[in-house]
């Protein structure tokens, strides 16, 4: 299992129905969403398979927890004690959160719409690379674990190195060359081998010669004339 990463979704935090406490202090928004292309990460672009939370939910979500800017310090719910539930759905990974009395200020500032963004850390299991249609690398998330959900008003740097160590693991290439790769924008290289180019040798039009077939007949030429 690879180190734990952080990914943020442009999805609003809400205020939602209030909990089963009848107390008004429910939070909520989508954690991720699904088969959306990410923002640059450093050399390339993620998305995020429905499938990947799946072994997650079969396992009952388990000890995931909902903290306000991943602080361990600023703990709102769990799934555990049922004051966090987690749904997947066509979109993607939804979440319902019960705020506690002593973050009321959480609650505040979602209500006031200064927290606005939500956030998830993971651990990734299986993932693929490849290109976008733009020809942009490509990682795709399969499959992994589900550590927490965040409502973040100010989303941190994404450290990208577990998934560059991934492409290195792949390609059978040093990490350190894979990073460089990516400051300057080449990963493409560790994609695996180009398509062919095929070029078309049939005429044009008719009477017409292709430029190369009309430099191998002329080099032909050359080569019999200078024959001795």
């Amino acid at each position: 299992m690879g180190d734990a990463e952080r990914r943020f979704t442009r999805g609003l935090v809400e205020v939602r129905a209030a909990d089963e406490a009848g107390t008004g202090r429910r939070i909520g928004g989508y954690a991720a969403k699904f088969n959306r292309l990410s923002q640059n990460l450093g050399g390339f672009v993620e998305r995020i398979d429905p499938s990947f939370f799946a072994k997650s939910e079969g396992d009952g979500w388990p000890d995931v927890m909902a903290r306000y800017n991943h602080d361990d310090n600023r703990l709102l719910g769990t799934t555990e004690a049922k004051t966090l539930r987690l749904a997947v759905d066509g979109t993607g990974l939804d979440y319902n959160v019960d705020v506690p009395a002593s973050r009321e200020d959480v609650l505040e500032l979602v209500q006031r719409g200064d927290v606005r963004r939500s956030s998830f850390a993971f651990r990734t299991f299986a993932d693929d690379w490849g290109q976008s249609e733009d020809g942009f690398p490509l990682r795709t998330l399969l499959s992994g674990a589900l550590v927490d959900v965040a409502p973040v008003n100010t989303p941190a740097y994404m450290d990208t190195s577990t998934g560059l160590r991934s492409l290195a693991d792949k390609a059978g290439a040093e990490l350190a060359e894979v990073r460089a790769a990516a400051e300057a924008g080449e990963l493409g290289r560790f994609l695996g081998p180009k398509p062919p180019i095929t070029i078309d040798l049939a005429p044009s039009g008719q009477g017409a010669t292709h430029p190369l077939i009309a430099v191998r007949q002329r080099r032909a030429e050359l080569e019999k004339r200078h024959t001795f």
